[in-house]
């Protein structure tokens, strides 16, 4: 099997693997008073320290979440209505068109539900929100925006956004932005501190680290009211059971990652260029979508024209080759993707295309078969498609 879909998870690490391990033997809540529970509260606040160091943040920031979706919802709903029961004048909740929908559905909701005034923030062509863009969509009624959320780097198409510049401008009329890092963690360099921004959110496993746990990066001051209740356990923003054996597998995980960044991005770019150019060899006409130069090293995003990317990804699954048509979150889904459409590509490309995802097992080989199996895919899956005409 060659797995080329590591953007939507990817393999736990050996040694978050063992650190879990161990603590699954072991007895303790961490909210617990005595010795077994203080013992597991210890684990808990390494991890948090280890989260903090990792990522440019202080241990009073990292709220532990259950993953991104969670952590996505906290930041969205929370900060609207923290901004909102302050000045209910606060409605506007603007987000990047491209998000992954972790942000775009909580974002809509609040609009469906809680009278917020939903906008999406165009991007070019190539998936980047400009900060002028920002500026623009805020000055049109400053004192009406509760808050901002861009993420990082685009799970589809890998285009990284200038989080820093749009945090600059958000921060002057005293807005809070938060952004979604999920696939930027490990690739690129996160520093919450120097960034600016107000909230920001990473999730394990897609860095090695176990599923189902994650954090919410939250900067002093910033308060969201609570999504879950019933025990406050985090800061009083989130409650429940604290996962310890998660927790530290995640910190592990998130630690190592970083720690590795550097080398194992330019590894990723290497293998990333030769997929490129073995597809490339393949099918000519193919389309090589984001950013080229501002772009996450393991993602590549490709629309085949003439092509149905349901159908594509069926016949290459069948040679022993996972991919993805984008998120997985909505994998399942007959649709185009939001991502492409945002960018101004038409309905048909939209649906033509896959996303190539490598991560640390990746290999050379990986690439050579790809090449190998996406010429005769492609054919047929062009040939079927006309036969449907």
């Amino acid at each position: 099997m060659v797995y080329l879909d590591h953007a939507a998870t990817t393999p736990v690490r050996a040694e978050a693997l063992a650190d879990m391990t161990e603590e699954f033997g072991r007895l303790g809540n961490a909210s617990s008073l005595h010795g077994s529970g203080r013992r597991a509260r210890r684990v808990v606040e390494e991890a948090r320290e280890a989260v903090a160091d990792a990522l440019g943040a202080t241990p009073h920031e990292v709220v532990f979440t259950a993953g991104g979706t969670e952590a996505d919802n906290l930041a969205v709903k929370g900060l609207y209505w923290a901004r909102h029961r302050a000045d209910p004048a606060r409605r506007r909740v603007l987000v990047g068109a491209v998000e992954h929908h972790a942000v775009l559905d909580p974002a809509k909701w609040t609009a469906d539900h809680q009278g917020a005034v939903y906008e999406e923030l165009p991007v070019d062509r190539l998936g980047r929100v400009h900060p002028d863009v920002l500026r623009a969509a805020i000055e049109r009624d400053p004192g009406g925006v509760a808050l901002v959320s861009v993420m990082w780097a685009n799970n589809e198409v890998g285009t990284v956004q200038p989080v820093a510049e749009l945090a600059a401008v958000a921060r002057e009329y005293g807005i809070p932005l938060h952004t979604d890092a999920v696939q930027a963690v490990g690739v690129e360099p996160v520093d919450f501190a120097a960034t600016g921004a107000a909230a920001l959110t990473v999730s394990g496993h897609k860095l090695g680290g176990p599923v189902g746990a994650g954090a919410l990066l939250l900067a002093r001051g910033v308060d969201p009211v609570p999504v879950l209740h019933g025990g406050g356990q985090e800061r009083e923003v989130r409650s429940g059971t604290l996962a310890v054996p998660l927790l530290r597998g995640f910190a592990t995980a998130v630690r190592l990652a970083v720690a590795e960044r550097a080398g194992h991005a330019a590894r990723l770019a290497g293998l990333r260029d030769g997929l490129e150019a073995a597809v490339r060899a393949a099918v000519p006409d193919v389309v090589v979508n984001g950013d080229p130069e501002h772009r996450l090293p393991g993602i590549s995003h490709l629309s085949f024209p003439g092509c149905e990317g349901d159908a594509l990804l069926m016949l290459l699954d069948a040679r022993g080759i996972e991919c993805s048509t984008g998120s997985a979150c909505s994998a399942g889904v007959a649709r185009a993707s939001h991502v492409l459409l945002a960018m101004g590509a038409d309905p048909d490309t939209a649906r033509s295309s896959l996303r190539f995802s490598l991560g640390r097992g990746s290999t050379d080989g990986d690439a050579a078969a790809l090449g190998e199996a996406i010429g005769p895919a492609v054919a047929r899956a062009r040939a079927a498609r006309e036969r449907r005409r």
